[in-house]
């Protein structure tokens, strides 16, 4: 079941921006740091949108990890973590689930000092275990522990969605 097309997916991206700058508009630099591919993608779309909306500077990285073994390599932030230093950060994935991934891929932050770090996701869902909260969201999802939740970002607009199953 889809519950989310390309144009919705695209309507919740010009929100979280502006929600992004309305608590930010004071900086100078934010940095969006996406977990693994589909965060990654979607911290691209975010990046895209606040550059049209703004001068702040718009940083691009990504985090690296296994979720599903996240002890079993090396947390990695693509950017030498003392560029994050008195800098906000915000932590981008598509779902947000058990906390998990998100707990972890903070991990790399632990060796300096940001001024902030926020979180956003396109589709939270309430099964929190790790105590992570989640600033900007795109959409709740009330659902079972049995569904799942696959977000589709390609390239091609047309193809964009997300689905339940």
């Amino acid at each position: 079941m889809q519950v989310l097309n390309s144009r919705e997916i695209e309507q919740k991206i010009i929100r979280l921006s502006y929600e992004i700058l309305e608590n930010n508009y004071q900086e100078k630099e934010l940095i969006l740091a996406g977990i693994n591919n589909n965060g990654l993608n979607f911290a691209k779309l975010l990046e895209k949108q606040l550059k049209k909306l703004t001068e702040i500077k718009i940083t691009l990285t990504s985090v690296e990890l296994n979720p599903a073994k996240p002890l079993a390599s090396e947390v990695e932030l693509k950017l030498p973590v003392e560029d994050v230093k008195n800098k906000v950060v915000i932590i981008v994935d598509d779902v947000a689930n058990t906390g998990r991934t998100l707990f972890y891929a903070t991990k790399p932050l632990f060796n300096t000092v940001p001024k902030k770090v926020e979180i956003a996701v396109l589709v939270e869902r309430h099964h929190k275990s790790f105590p992570m909260k989640v600033d900007y969201v795109g959409l709740s999802l009330a659902t079972t522990l049995k569904e799942n939740i696959d977000v589709k970002i390609p390239r091609k607009k047309a193809d964009w969605g997300v689905f339940m199953n």
